[in-house]
């Protein structure tokens, strides 16, 4: 087998292991892929320093970089409906999702790839005719990418597209269980014309091929995302070699409802907000909020929407949620449910698999409202990633704010309100990255996207995005060297 790309070769595992991929709508087995270990990630920095070091890329001037990257997004959307299907049976997510999943790594290569024809660097005033300072921009380096299996090919393309652009080399390592679209990928970066060894890939899970990425000293930067708990441990790797790092980790984001909100469209975001592609989205809505006098009818529309929700497989044109990624992650939902209940919240709907026998081969798990949570519960200071949604209810301003920011998480949130600035007011003083008004969930390429707190610490998409992979440089040149006479 050949699914492991390191230095412009493809090529199987030094170790011939491989993993078969399962969907988890009905556990048909979708491909059967190489996994590497250590000794293949060794390999593949070795080819990223190599190509930095002594290859073109780093030196190519930012308009062919960027022709480059819309000859990409070019092919992404050549082959949009191969990548959506192939997203869709790595991840069980549907169809319809995984299509505007492609569209979105088309935007991102198309937007990377514009970008840095227009970036330059700026001169400084020295205060003296005699001397010349500027500013310029050069790659940071070999740079290792570990992406999720949540959303795998937008991941990708928002690490890969701007280290492209910055001018860097790169080791990719996809979660083990989604790599589909990360091999499809590389097989476009190569037919764009992508010089050899600029970009490797690595399969495998994260402590056998992921991990010896994140201490290799010929790595200068590590962009993760994924759990909180991984991410500590990347950094703490990282730390070794000081390298750089980026890291878009756990969220447990509130999604605040005040009295005065569009009562009908509130509802409806709550419900996208928390069971789009069952939770498994690190900015989901997972904490509703909602003000005293409008709760209980608010939670009622809400439940009652909840139950009608219909799980269906990839291709069941009228599913409009699928299953969880595994059977251990599964496990992992269940577990939290039972623990919410255990410490007092009120179980509304769902809270167990489903029983329809149709779906009996899949990771389904119920749409789940679990109410009467307050502050000091696990179920809310954990994240949950399933299609459970957490119920609190407050009495003020100040209150929601309160509580909002009760969490070592601070990724993403969104505040309802009929009154503006108390919208923008409540907004300024959330602790998240990103906070929506009267909204959930939209993300543009040319918009900043990291977390506050424990949830990270860069910025992968915008302008932001490309200043990750990239370092800043002062060049001070004296056109008039003459000596000081300091110690004549």
């Amino acid at each position: 087998m050949t699914d492991l790309l390191i230095g412009g070769r493809w090529t199987g595992a030094i170790d011939e292991r491989t993993r078969e991929i399962r969907c988890p709508a009905d556990g048909s087995l979708v491909a059967v892929v190489d996994e590497g270990g250590g000794k293949d990630a060794a390999e593949a920095v070795a080819a990223a320093r190599q190509a930095f070091d002594q290859g073109p890329w780093p030196r190519t001037p930012a308009g062919p970089r960027g022709d480059l990257l819309l000859r990409v997004a070019d092919l992404v959307a050549r082959d949009k409906d191969a990548l959506a299907r192939a997203e869709s049976l790595d991840t069980g997510k549907r169809l319809a999702e995984s299509r505007l999943d492609v569209d979105d790594a088309v935007a991102c290569f198309r937007y990377y790839g514009r970008l840095v024809r227009t970036e330059t660097g700026r001169v400084v005033d020295t205060g003296t005719a005699h001397a010349v300072s500027r500013v310029v921009h050069e790659p940071v380096g070999v740079c290792a990418l570990i992406t999720p299996w949540n959303c795998p090919l937008p991941q990708t393309s928002w690490k890969v597209a701007p280290a492209l652009a910055a001018g860097n080399t790169f080791v990719l390592k996809p979660s083990e269980l989604t790599p589909s679209t990360a091999i499809a990928l590389m097989r476009l970066l190569v037919e764009a014309g992508l010089p050899d060894g600029v970009a490797n890939l690595v399969l495998g899970p994260g402590p056998e091929a992921g991990a010896p990425l994140t201490d290799n000293p010929d790595v200068d930067m590590v962009s993760f995302t994924g759990g909180l708990r991984t991410g500590r441990r990347v950094m703490a790797a990282a730390a070794g070699t000081v390298k750089r790092t980026s890291l878009e980790l756990s969220g447990k984001n509130p999604n605040v409802v005040f009295a005065d909100a569009d009562f009908g469209t509130a509802v409806d975001h709550a419900l996208t907000a928390v069971f789009r592609h069952s939770g498994q989205v690190c900015s989901a809505g997972a904490r509703l909020m909602v003000e005293d006098s409008v709760h209980d009818a608010f939670v009622e529309a809400v439940v009652h929407r909840a139950r009608g929700i219909r799980l269906g497989g990839p291709f069941d044109e009228r599913a409009q949620t699928g299953p969880l990624i595994s059977a251990a992650h599964r496990a992992r939902v269940e577990a939290y449910v039972a623990a919410g209940l255990a410490e007092g919240a009120r179980l509304r709907c769902g809270g167990t698999c489903p029983d329809d026998p149709a779906l009996a081969d899949g990771y389904y798990f119920l749409p789940t409202v679990l109410d009467r949570c307050h502050s000091g519960m696990s179920v809310l200071a954990d994240e949950s990633f399933g299609p459970v949604l957490t119920v609190e209810r407050f009495a003020s301003e100040d209150e929601a704010v309160r509580l909002a920011n009760d969490t070592v998480y601070g990724l993403a949130g969104a505040v309802w309100s009929g009154d503006e600035e108390r919208a923008r007011r409540v907004a300024s003083r959330l602790r998240l990255g990103t906070v929506w008004i009267n909204d959930y969930h939209p993300c543009l390429p040319q918009a900043e996207w990291g977390g506050f707190k424990q949830s990270g610490t860069g910025r992968e998409l915008g302008p932001g995005g490309l200043a990750e992979y990239r370092e800043t440089k002062h060049i001070w040149r004296n056109t008039r060297p003459r000596p000081r006479g300091w110690f004549a």
